[in-house]
């Protein structure tokens, strides 16, 4: 696990280039909803949202956008149409421009629910691109070139936000800012599928497909992430804490989570290397880091707030990088969408649970909340253990 044949230089230099321009889509994407997520708490309370009505939506939102990863995943499987999927799943980002005209609470939410219904429509067509792609240069390293790409945009539309709102004192204007950066982006993604228009053949004709574990053998894999998300709370609670206890400015809030995905976007560098080197063992650093994150999350200094998101981006980093990296190291090429899909609904479902604890368990008790999330990361890193140890010994009897 997590070695590779070398290939010839051309093909990793067509891989490096792919990975790249589908960065720049990523980019530009995440510089649209990241810069979105990053007010969403406070947009919504300013709209006359409660802390619950934030988790909710921040967790529905999650759940159903991962959710429809099962049957976007299937889809791209039997039809082939993995692009398809990708256009229509970026063109709904054009919901995070028009949230600059929304004058509800209501309005709102349905418009961020709808992004998050694109990303769940694309992501695992995406993904298995990346993964054909990746294989020639190593998948944890080719995610995670693809996951700092992505943080870049991350940390430029909260920034956006940061100066619309300390030069306006209002966060319309930012959204208005976000149509460039969607009309770019599309014009990227157009340039990346010329580029490559048939992925799958990239991986086939490699000889490197995915080992093809059982279910069976994924299912404890699948049962550590359902325990590890539950206890992770969504960002916008974090940022509704700092901004109605007053710890955060509403300016900085914004900065924050630029902060949060700064560290993402260096731990991915370090999680993808590590992980082509040292296999599925990295994975267990998130565990063991997102105890500490809701001590310091919902405490009531700056220093530990700042903290926290660092933190919180660097579990992400980890997550988002050796999970994607690992479902297709351990799937059949023939496989992968679906494969993509189904764990990345138990990656959705599980965090939308634990938010609307986690929302409802915030207007109750603050330690209770803290207590909880720790409780289920201690319970997830013993689990995540077994999952390596079974999927590793699973891959080893396949012979490949």
């Amino acid at each position: 696990m997590g070695t590779f044949s070398p290939l010839s230089f051309n093909s990793k230099r067509n891989a490096y280039a792919i990975i790249l321009l589908f960065g720049i889509v990523s980019l530009f994407g995440d510089m649209i909803y990241e810069g979105a997520r990053s007010v969403a708490g406070p947009y919504l309370y300013i709209l006359g949202g409660s802390a619950f009505v934030v988790a909710f939506v921040a967790g529905f939102g999650e759940f159903i956008g991962y959710g429809l990863r099962l049957v976007s995943g299937y889809v791209a499987d039997a039809t082939h149409h993995y692009w398809a999927l990708t256009f229509l799943g970026y063109g709904m980002l054009l919901a995070v421009p028009v949230l600059a005209l929304a004058g509800s609470w209501e309005i709102a939410a349905f418009l961020y629910i709808i992004e998050r219904m694109g990303k769940g429509i694309r992501a695992p067509a995406r993904d298995a691109i990346l993964s054909n792609v990746t294989v020639s240069v190593g998948r944890g390293w080719g995610f995670a070139i693809h996951e700092v790409m992505d943080q870049v945009g991350a940390i430029a539309g909260p920034l956006i936000f940061s100066a619309v709102f300390l030069t306006q004192g209002d966060y319309r204007g930012g959204f208005v800012l976000l149509l460039l950066p969607f009309l770019l982006m599309m014009t990227a993604l157009y340039i990346t599928r010329m580029k490559a228009p048939a992925p799958r053949e990239i991986e086939i004709a490699s000889g490197m497909d995915g080992k093809d574990l059982s279910s069976r053998a994924l299912v404890p894999y699948g049962l550590f992430t359902a325990l590890t998300m539950v206890g992770f709370a969504v960002f916008p609670l974090i940022a509704f804490h700092y901004s109605s206890s007053g710890i955060v400015p509403y300016g900085q809030i914004p900065l924050f989570y630029a902060i949060a995905m700064g560290a993402d976007a260096v731990v991915a560098l370090l999680a993808g290397r590590l992980y082509d080197r040292h296999g599925l063992i990295v994975l267990g650093v998130a565990p063991v880091l997102s105890i500490a994150i809701p001590f310091f999350a919902f405490a009531t200094s700056y220093p530990s707030a700042l903290l926290a998101a660092i933190l919180w981006g660097a579990v992400m980093g980890i997550q988002e990088t050796i999970l994607r990296a690992a479902v297709a190291d351990y799937t059949a090429v023939s496989k992968r969408g679906m494969a993509y899909g189904i764990f990345n609904t138990i990656y959705g479902a599980s965090w939308f649970a634990g938010s609307l604890f986690l929302g409802w368990a915030y207007e109750i008790s603050i330690p209770l909340v803290i207590g909880f999330m720790a409780v289920m990361q201690c319970i997830a890193l013993p689990v995540f253990f077994h999952a390596r140890n079974v999927m590793e010994k699973g891959a080893e009897k396949t012979g490949v």
